[in-house]
């Protein structure tokens, strides 16, 4: 594995890259090698809650099932929030039933994350993917346990330059999510960002993928 992908919503078959494809419950791909499945707070329905998580549960047991997500929290949904922390919650017993990592989707509501992971006492991995937000909020997630994943918001914001030269080099993955670059785009400039050689970040990123997703083996 040369590139690992943390979130994409695209299969792009790659030999060189390990892409980690987002999976809905209600349309599932099994032909896809490896993938996160998860109730995104945005896509919640409370008719189908019980068949979704039935199928979360049982896709999580499978070995080419990395990670739970995504999952989360969005003020910015019309999902009422505390049906969406109570879903999110639920998720996140499930990922330390199974002992996966969460990959988490958070739109303005970073402190009820941080509460909910210091009060349910959280022991798996959980990495904010698509971070877009200051440096002051990075450190806060990262200080509270966080990984930071970077991808569309630092191909497309010049002004997360310095936030991402700021992140702990252990504690950062990279990803593309929807954007028609790949991620060799992605990693390129994070490489440009970090004042290192494309290989340096390589073997960066590949430490973490390990620290990150084959905790449990350890």
């Amino acid at each position: 594995m040369k590139y690992f992908n943390l979130h994409t919503h695209q299969y792009t078959n790659q030999r060189e890259v390990l892409e980690l494809v987002n999976q809905y419950p209600q349309e599932f791909d099994d032909s896809i090698p490896f993938y996160s499945i998860g109730i995104h707070p945005l896509y919640i329905n409370e008719n189908r809650l019980e068949s979704d998580f039935q199928i979360v549960n049982g896709k999580l047991a499978l070995p080419e099932c990395l990670a739970l997500g995504e999952c989360g929290l969005d003020k910015r949904s019309e999902i009422p929030f505390e049906l969406q922390q109570r879903v999110f919650e639920r998720q996140l017993a499930l990922a330390e039933k199974f002992n996966k990592p969460v990959v988490i989707h958070c739109v303005a509501a970073f402190q009820e994350l941080i509460e909910i992971k210091k009060r349910l006492k959280i022991s798996v991995p959980m990495i904010v993917h698509g971070y877009s937000k200051k440096i002051e909020l990075a450190k806060q997630l990262i200080d509270n346990g966080f990984y930071v994943s970077f991808g569309k918001n630092l191909l497309r914001n010049p002004e997360l330059e310095s936030v991402f030269q700021s992140i702990s080099n252990d504690r950062f993955l990279l990803e593309t999510d929807m954007v028609e670059e790949g991620i060799r785009a992605v990693y390129a400039l994070a490489a440009k960002y970090k004042g290192l050689e494309l290989s340096e970040l390589q073997e960066i990123v590949s430490k973490n993928y390990t620290t990150v997703f084959e905790f449990h083996k350890q």
